[in-house]
């Protein structure tokens, strides 16, 4: 399909987390994921070892599965004070009105995720578990460059994602629906996709880039 009139920065700037606008009655063609996970294997990876895996679920009966799965983690989620997207003080009104929006976005799709036409969970050969911190951040960084760069070759062809990590909760139990060897395969992410209602996305607001900046020192 032809690709969204998009600049390089209009992608990168433009590439939100969708929840509310996921068109779930539209069906995904599997081409279509293909290209954006060829996409994904171009992105860099710790050790030049790419071990990123992808498992794209169009099941029904398991989409339902993984669904329900994800309300009971997102339920255990909300508890979470200062964790939890809605518990978060963002220091203003202005800016805690947003992070409220964000939070109902949230939490739809809490109830919904198990309705997107095709859910990806992205993994990575290995586990981190009490692993020293450089070996875990070079397995992270087998996958994470990688599922960003699906999710930048979705948007750019009108699909719509959403980085979520609360399946982790019950890692074992996703692991269980769908297959995935859970000793020797660490999942990392979870995404919807599906083609978004309308094409249009606003950057966000972020704050002043010399706020986060720390020039030679901290």
């Amino acid at each position: 399909m032809a690709l969204l009139d998009l600049t390089p920065d209009q992608l990168l700037s433009t590439t939100r987390a969708v929840r509310k606008r996921l068109d779930v009655n539209r069906p995904v063609p599997d081409d279509l994921v293909r290209e954006c996970v060829v996409a994904a294997q171009q992105s860099p990876s710790g050790s030049n070892n790419p071990s990123m895996q992808f498992v794209v679920v169009r099941d029904e009966a398991e989409r339902k599965a993984i669904g329900a799965i994800y309300a009971e983690c997102f339920a255990a989620y909300k508890q979470m004070e200062g964790i939890y997207i809605g518990s978060i003080d963002k220091g203003s009104d202005g800016a805690n009105a947003q992070q409220q929006r964000s939070a109902r976005s949230a939490d739809y799709l809490g109830d919904h995720m198990g309705e997107a036409p095709v859910l990806v969970i992205a993994c990575t050969h290995g586990r981190a578990d009490g692993v020293p911190g450089m070996m875990a951040a070079s397995l992270m960084a087998n996958v994470q460059p990688a599922m960003w760069s699906f999710m930048l070759a979705a948007r750019a062809r009108g699909l719509g994602t959403c980085w979520t990590t609360v399946h982790l909760l019950q890692e074992q139990s996703w692991a269980d629906v769908v297959g995935i060897p859970y000793e020797s395969v660490q999942q990392v992410c979870l995404s919807p996709l599906a083609y978004t209602i309308g094409t249009d996305f606003k950057p966000a607001d972020r704050p002043d880039p010399d706020s986060i900046i720390h020039w030679d020192r901290w």
